[in-house]
């Protein structure tokens, strides 16, 4: 009987290794796309025709941004510079996680290929001739991957070129626009200039056709004149005329004038009740500032003035306080700026009786004084002619023209260019109208530049003396200094 023996080492080795088919087909050449999941489990990855290659995406990106170079802004530029350089980062570490994937296929296709030397030794046959083919086909496919290594280390040097002119780019745009930045200032700034002179050149335009037009106003005036003063020229009947009764209308106002002031005296010594004393005296002058006021006896039985003893007042217009004039004691008196306002008194004591003078009024400001005044405060220093009669109460020899110069901070005495006195106003200077009479009472001035010092100045016209005095007492205000004659502002009992 034969025994048939069982050869369990060919069923082990059926068992555990399946046979390979030898009609297998692969589905590609290429070993297949797959990525290493969770728990090194092996997910197969579909092939996305959308995906575009590394090489493909930042050579796109290259164009767009050249492309675009020519109409973007220094800034958008800029901006896409970085953006260009943050997708070059991007695509740096897509080629590392790349490079890794490649690392992993690498061992994969290392351990296959040892699974089938390892499956090569054990069958025989037909299935050792499809293990071999596979252990060919995996080889193939190694090469294959090793060549797509050199491409991904390509791109990558490529990918790590780009970033580097990315980064260059970059500065260089940081550079440009920085560039930009301080030529648009300085444009900025030119253009800010070029503005300026045109404002200049429009103000001096405008300055200049105003004053063309202020000649030009002036100059047809004066055709305007000299064409009506040649007109009146062709009429001199007509001129006649007008002046004749121009001189007649003077001297019927000058006549009604002196009337006026006789009829107000006659009244005001009416009303007071003057006694047959009081009467033979009276006062001579107007009440207008630039005139004088004399005392002339109206009778012959009156005592000569020069026996009499005289004294000035001025009294406030309300009948308060009179205050005494220092130093006006003689039958003449020229009122000074001080003087307007208020009404003038003078006593006269002759053989132990008293007779009393007033004036009609207050009195008034002279025509025109004040806007000449207020013309001469403009200006820092004001000139005016005068001649020294007297320094130190002593009479002065020369008759010589000197210049009293009236400042805002002081008033100086000069004859040419050598100065007589300078001085700042101060509580020791007085100015005041001269009060000892005299034929040029109404046009001088008594001044004490300081304790020691002082003049009576007799100036070309009453309006310059008294503006003198007005002006010089505003200056001298402003700088808190009350400047007056001696004495002033001393009220007795009315």
């Amino acid at each position: 009987m034969t025994r048939v023996a069982r050869d369990f080492r060919d069923t082990m080795q059926r068992d555990a290794v399946p046979a390979v088919s030898a009609d297998v087909a692969f589905a590609s050449s290429r070993f297949p796309n797959y990525k290493i999941g969770a728990n090194n489990q092996i997910v197969d990855a579909k092939d996305d025709p959308k995906i575009l290659s590394m090489k493909e995406v930042v050579a796109r990106e290259t164009a767009q941004l050249l492309d675009q170079q020519n109409r973007l802004s220094v800034r958008d530029l800029a901006s896409k510079f970085e953006k260009g350089l943050a997708a070059a980062a991007k695509l740096s570490e897509e080629a590392r996680l790349r490079e890794a994937a490649s690392l992993e296929k690498h061992v994969l296709l290392k351990k296959l290929r040892d699974a089938l030397e390892s499956l090569k030794g054990r069958v025989a046959g037909r299935n050792k001739d499809d293990v071999e083919e596979a252990i060919a086909m995996v080889q193939a496919l190694a090469i294959q991957l090793t060549e797509r290594d050199g491409e991904l280390i390509q791109e990558k040097a490529e990918v790590k070129k780009v970033a580097i002119f990315l980064k260059q780019a970059s500065e260089d745009a940081k550079k440009l626009v920085d560039e930009e930045r301080a030529f648009a200032r300085a444009e900025i700034e030119s253009a800010r200039a070029a503005v300026q002179r045109v404002e200049d050149a429009l103000q001096e335009h405008e300055q200049i056709s105003r004053a063309s037009g202020k000649q030009d106003v002036e100059e047809l005036m004066k055709e305007v004149q000299e064409a009506r003063r040649i007109k009146m020229l062709h009429q001199p009947s007509k001129v006649m005329d007008m002046e004749h009764e121009l001189r007649a209308l003077r001297a019927q106002l000058a006549e009604k004038s002196k009337r006026s002031l006789q009829l107000q005296r006659e009244l005001s010594m009416s009303k007071r009740g003057v006694d047959s004393m009081s009467q033979s005296y009276e006062l001579d002058g107007s009440e207008v500032l630039g005139s004088c006021f004399r005392i002339k006896p109206s009778s012959g039985n009156t005592t000569e003035l020069s026996r009499c003893s005289i004294q000035w007042y001025r009294i406030s217009s309300e009948g308060g306080k009179k205050e005494l004039i220092s130093g006006a004691t003689k039958p003449l008196y020229a009122p000074e700026p001080f003087d307007v306002g208020r009404i003038l008194q003078v006593e006269i004591i002759s053989d132990g009786q008293q007779v009393t003078l007033t004036t009609c009024g207050p009195l008034d400001p002279a025509a025109g004084l004040g806007s000449y005044v207020e013309a001469l405060v403009r200006r820092h220093d004001v000139e005016f002619n005068v001649v020294v009669t007297q320094m130190n109460g002593a009479d002065h020899p020369s008759e010589s023209i000197h210049k009293f110069h009236v400042g805002r901070m002081r008033i100086k005495l000069c004859k040419g260019k050598t100065t007589i006195a300078k001085e700042y106003y101060s509580s020791s200077m007085l100015l005041c109208g001269v009060r000892g009479g005299g034929n040029a009472a109404a046009q001088a001035v008594f001044w004490q530049a300081k304790n020691g010092l002082s003049f009576v100045l007799a100036f070309e016209t009453e309006r310059e003396r008294n503006a003198a005095i007005m002006l010089a007492r505003r200056f001298a205000f402003d700088c808190n200094i009350m400047l007056a004659g001696p004495d002033d502002r001393s009220p007795l009992g009315a």
